[in-house]
């Protein structure tokens, strides 16, 4: 019967490794880092691992935490500009040859935004948005499409106008390049959206012509100094 050799295990880590004919390929510092490693794993408690993987789910939630919506950093300007109390600074949320359009004005340009919202208070006595709703669609990393779902007021001679509108944001990086206001819901008129493309040109170029009066009659844009 033949014998078969044993090995005690504390020879794996006391004998020079390096050297012993049953291990020839191992050095000393591997069997000093094996001889480590198994030490620390016996060393680690249950708690300890519980601990560590508890820790790694909570970077990872915060990695992961929720960014912020663009449009609780625009409505409240939004709500200035419908309100009759715009300033200088609430056109910074759009970016330099951003748009507005509705059923009346075709704006280009910042200066002629201005110009159409700093005229509100020229014709009514008061202006707001009473109700609203938002909702936001991300269209890629850095684009936004903002719905706001609102119900606005105007006062004119005496007299209370209520208005259902749905107010179209387009933003990208942050700055809103497109601004539609769909009175009533429904999509504003022009080439597109009628079925005769001429009949359409000619009501953008009555939006525009009203634009360019305006802004004329507001000075170009210029802010208010009170």
């Amino acid at each position: 019967m033949t014998d078969h050799l044993e090995i005690p295990l504390f020879a794996f880590f006391c004998v020079p490794l390096g050297k012993s004919p049953y291990f020839p390929a191992l050095s000393i510092t591997n069997s000093c880092l094996i001889s480590k490693k198994i030490a620390m794993e016996n060393n680690i408690s249950p708690k300890d691992k519980e601990d560590e993987t508890r820790e790694c789910r909570s970077k990872e939630s915060c990695e992961h935490k929720p960014t912020k919506p663009v449009s609780d950093d625009i409505i409240p300007h939004i709500l200035n500009l419908y309100g009759s109390c715009a300033t200088p600074r609430d056109f910074e949320i759009y970016a330099s040859n951003a748009s507005f359009e509705d059923p009346l004005m075709c704006a280009q340009g910042v200066k002629q935004i201005k110009s159409a919202f700093y005229s509100l208070s020229k014709i009514f006595s008061e202006s707001r948005i009473v109700e609203y709703s938002v909702k936001e669609n991300a269209m890629s990393p850095k684009k936004q499409e903002i719905l706001i779902d609102n119900k606005q007021n105007y006062k004119f001679l005496g007299k209370s106008i209520d208005m259902i509108s749905l107010i179209k944001l387009y933003v990208e990086d942050g700055k809103v390049v497109r601004h539609e206001d769909w009175w009533d819901k429904k999509p504003l008129r022009n080439r597109e959206t009628i079925q005769l493309p001429l009949a359409g040109r000619f009501m953008e170029t009555l939006r525009r012509g009203s634009m360019l009066a305006t802004h004329a009659m507001m000075g170009f844009g210029k802010d208010p100094t009170n």
